[in-house]
């Protein structure tokens, strides 16, 4: 393994593409839906799917830009503090399918921008480890001035996602990394400027993130 060397400007472009990744289908669903809707002579029961697959395409849509805002973005200005509660609502808003349950368990505090930061993408991770869809369950313990999380990961065949232990150190085979894992590795800046450690482990189907104060 070796050091990734990444500069600002790589960096930002990465996360760029990957927030248009997540946004970009929903989005191509919309203008599909906007196109038969403009077809003249098409019939009702084809406008009117049109017209629910628009709706549902734009919530999604809009979820997730949400959820990039706060786990990506700036969110507020620097040193701000963010509500769980607004934390949970983005993070369950991200899972629109039936394939994968969001659990949350934690009293609603204010706790630093780059924490919650954290606990956003590390919810990001624990998805990737159950391809398959299953169940994830968050908890937040401790309070404003040091908390821990735990994200439990449910489902067939889960595991840990390849090379997230390594990409959360800084760290990839070639010391390089692309728009697909460049959210890993993000993951582990801001876990480095949370100065929160992150700890991987499986069990059978279970996948349990840990972070904690370093």
């Amino acid at each position: 393994m070796a050091t990734v060397s990444l500069d600002s400007l790589d960096l930002a472009a990465l996360l760029c593409s990957r927030v248009c990744h997540d946004v970009i289908s929903p989005v191509g669903a919309i203008v599909n839906g906007l196109e038969v809707m403009e077809e003249e002579g098409g019939d009702e029961e084809m406008k009117t799917f049109a017209l629910d697959l628009i709706r549902k395409s734009a919530r999604q849509a809009s979820a997730r830009l949400q959820f990039a805002r706060i786990a990506f973005g700036a969110a507020g200005s620097a040193g701000a503090a963010i509500d769980l509660g607004d934390a949970e609502a983005v993070a369950k808003g991200f899972f629109t399918d039936d394939r994968t349950q969001l659990t949350w368990t934690a009293r609603r505090m204010l706790l630093p921008k780059n924490r919650v930061k954290l606990l956003l993408n590390l919810v990001v991770i624990a998805a990737q480890g159950i391809p398959r869809g299953g169940t994830i369950d968050v908890a937040v313990g401790g309070d404003e001035a040091a908390s821990t999380f735990v994200i439990k990961a449910q489902g067939r065949n889960a595991r840990i996602p390849t090379h997230a232990p390594a990409l959360v150190r800084g760290e990839a085979e070639d010391g390089t990394v692309d728009a697909h894992a460049i959210q890993t590795y993000y993951t582990g800046l801001v876990a480095r400027a949370a100065q929160m450690s992150i700890d991987f482990a499986i069990d059978g189907e279970t996948l349990t993130i840990t972070s904690a104060p370093a």
